[in-house]
């Protein structure tokens, strides 16, 4: 069975004490965080920056030590079952401006509760959860 590795980054920014997670909309048409596979010769961190500035033009990312969470699910492409991990982690910008790539059709800066609810897929809005915990204890 294949295996497909991926990075990713639940991105957030803070304006007037509030916190603002960045939402991507997919064209299959659910909402989720910048992410994608891994090139030979990267580490999981030069991957998800790569991904968040190919996805939405941000470059400013400061990744916030200690979140390190990984998904793993399965999907199917062209008939066949693949096995996918994604490690997610956590960064702050301060940029606003997002300059969507063509992999996806909008995006929304959202407060932890809009943004929980825009989700769809369980294991996005367990990483969303286990984010925003984590920042609040920080």
């Amino acid at each position: 069975m294949p295996l497909e590795r991926s990075a990713g980054v639940v991105v957030f920014r803070k304006e007037k004490g509030n916190t603002y997670y960045l939402l991507l909309h997919y064209q299959a048409g659910h909402w989720g965080f910048p992410k994608g596979n891994i090139e030979k010769g990267e580490e999981l961190t030069e991957t998800a920056k790569r991904e968040v500035e190919e996805e939405t033009g941000i470059k400013d990312i400061k990744f916030i030590g200690g979140f390190k969470e990984t998904l793993k699910y399965f999907y199917r492409l062209k008939g066949k079952n693949i096995f996918k991990t994604v490690t997610y982690f956590l960064a702050e910008t301060k940029t606003e401006e997002v300059k969507l790539s063509w992999e996806h059709i909008g995006f929304k800066w959202l407060p932890y509760d809009k943004a929980l609810d825009q989700l769809i897929f369980k294991n996005s809005k367990l990483i969303l959860e286990k984010a925003n915990s984590f920042l609040k204890k920080s």
